[in-house]
């Protein structure tokens, strides 16, 4: 079959600015006229044509509303710019940690992925879409305003007339010098869980009759997998996954695995002496995790470090070896101590999972993680939440071997606080505000963290005295491998007994602004007596002071927040 490739004119149009993890919009921009077109074709032009002709590319999807008609519209624009083969899911779902797996186990050139992660899917939701290089990683910020700056100039479309392909059949179409292949959505990632993780002990502890797991897809793009590594390959029951079907709208839900979001799991984790021993939720695209112990959550600060600090049991960091690890500059210093405690190195980067790609490449991070509900390792270069499924049921085996009486989660994570002391942490959502608001706030909080202020925050004191501001800074980051450099990142507020405060806007949204506050109070090992309170017990100084310091409720209107994690 031949190919014959034409020209649509088009102009720029506004907004197309990628944010942290691509560019989201609702479903209706996407669809309207040739604005999904542009910005595929705008990042082609940002690519070196050079390198993008005879090369492969791979098309990930988690399987919301649009990405059938969207994946055609990709395929035929990566045709007519001479691309020589496309490799997509089975179905068009392809997990962003597998995409990843893909782009690098089969040498690809890189890859787009249509997700919008965590935020819900549906004809009247959101859509979004990302390219990721050959190393498997989100572009970096060189390249993402690259894309954009093409998006303000173009003038045309190139795009190839192609059938419509069957996403529903594996196999091979060629169509002259083009290739589009369907593949198994699971094989790839499968294989490599296999060379990170023991699965026979791992098959072998599921089978314990004293304990029991359960895993919840969300109606997201990890259900083939989930059905694949737990209940085939570790002999789980059928009963111990749910919500395991993809579904274009997630099931009318909110596929974000957190406590808000994934009600119907965190009901059963927590229904007293009957609940499972061992509960997990992933997102929308796969590259989210929460993880559960019976009437137990772990918070995602506490999950990296706890499993940096039982490497040992994860086999792929006993054959590699754990030489540093990384957090996000938001999340909770927890990770911090363990590394300190391993003599490894230690990272602080901003939010986004594309700043852990570069020291990852250098050799320099093999675990990383976000308090945004991320967890990975260098095994591919996104954040993986079956990876820290597997990793936390790898740790809870381990602490059980030889063990008659079931070691649980609560068990694991509390013995970490009497070793290395706890970070309390919370994060207040404030989605979908006023864009204006959002950004008068931030000014005013960058503002006064200068030392120049006529109002300056290092020295304020506040809680009835309680705590003191012994630093403020807007959140800047030298990468120490390409040395680029980030600014604006969030205001950081740091007092004097160690407390810390961070705000910031995320760019993961589709519309209007979310205002993240994070809130984070350490207390040492030797405090046992302080170490199992109740987190807002524990916060609520820190709370008060972030409302009262910021005018959050006076200046966005907002009395209460969308999500408390």
């Amino acid at each position: 079959m031949g190919l014959t490739v034409k020209t649509l004119p088009t102009q720029p149009i506004a907004g197309q600015k990628p944010g942290t993890s691509g560019l989201r919009k609702r479903v209706k921009v996407f669809q309207d006229g040739l604005y999904l077109h542009n910005f595929v074709q705008a990042a082609f032009n940002a690519l070196p044509a050079h390198e993008v002709k005879g090369c492969t590319m791979v098309l990930g999807g988690d399987g919301r509303y649009f990405n059938k008609e969207a994946g055609q519209i990709i395929i035929q624009i990566a045709a007519a710019n001479g691309a020589a083969k496309v490799i997509m899911g089975h179905n068009g779902i392809l997990s962003t940690p597998a995409a990843s797996c893909v782009i690098r186990a089969l040498k690809a050139y890189g890859g787009f992925l249509m997700t919008a992660s965590h935020n819900p899917g549906g004809p009247n939701a959101d859509w979004g879409i990302k390219y990721n290089c050959a190393n498997g990683g989100p572009a970096p910020e060189a390249l993402t305003d690259s894309i954009y700056k093409e998006t303000t100039k173009i003038t045309e479309i190139k795009i190839a007339e192609l059938p419509e392909i069957d996403f529903s059949k594996i196999g091979s179409l060629k169509f002259d010098d083009f290739e589009v292949e369907v593949i198994d959505s699971v094989d790839e990632y499968l294989k490599l869980m296999k060379e990170i993780y023991d699965f026979d002990k791992l098959k072998a502890f599921v089978a314990r009759p004293d304990f029991r797991m359960l895993m919840d897809s969300l109606h997201g793009v990890t259900g083939p997998y989930v059905k694949r590594i737990f209940v085939d390959e570790l002999g789980a029951s059928i009963d111990s996954i749910v919500n395991a079907v993809p579904s274009e709208d997630f099931g009318g839900g909110h596929p974000d695995p957190n406590l808000t979001y994934a009600h119907d799991l965190v009901e059963r984790m927590f229904s007293g002496a009957d609940a499972p021993d061992f509960g997990a939720a992933s997102d929308g695209d796969g590259d989210r995790n929460m993880v559960l112990g019976k009437n137990f959550f772990v918070n995602p600060s506490d999950s990296v470090a706890i499993i940096a600090a039982n490497a040992k049991y994860i086999p792929y960091f006993v054959k590699n070896g754990l030489k540093g690890v990384a957090r996000s500059m938001p999340t909770a210093q927890a990770l911090d101590r363990v590394a300190e405690k391993l003599c490894v190195e230690f990272f602080e980067v901003p939010t986004g999972w594309k700043f852990f790609g570069n020291l990852m490449d250098a050799g320099r991070c093999q675990l990383c993680g976000e308090e945004s509900f991320g967890t990975g390792s260098d095994h591919v270069r996104e954040k993986d939440g079956l990876w820290a499924v597997l990793a936390w049921l790898s740790i809870i085996a381990g602490h059980n071997e030889g063990h008659a009486h079931l070691k649980s989660v609560a068990d694991i994570v509390k013995e970490h606080w009497y070793t290395y002391g706890r970070n309390y942490f919370s994060r207040y959502d404030y989605e979908e505000v006023d864009s204006e608001s959002a950004n008068k706030l931030m000014a005013r909080l960058n503002e006064q963290s200068s030392a120049s202020s006529a109002t300056p925050l290092v020295g304020s004191v506040w809680a009835g005295g309680k705590l003191k501001v012994a630093a403020a800074s807007n959140f800047e980051y030298k990468d120490p491998i390409d040395h680029s450099v980030s600014s604006n990142q969030g205001i950081m507020i740091l007092f004097e007994d160690g407390s810390r405060i961070v705000f910031r806007l995320s760019g993961t949204g589709s519309q209007g602004a979310t205002i993240r506050v994070y809130m984070e109070q350490y207390v040492a090992p030797d405090q046992q007596d302080k170490l199992t309170l109740e987190a807002s017990d524990a916060l609520k100084d820190i709370v008060s002071t972030a409302l009262e310091m910021s005018k959050l409720v006076e200046l966005t209107g907002r009395d209460k927040p969308t999500v408390i994690t």
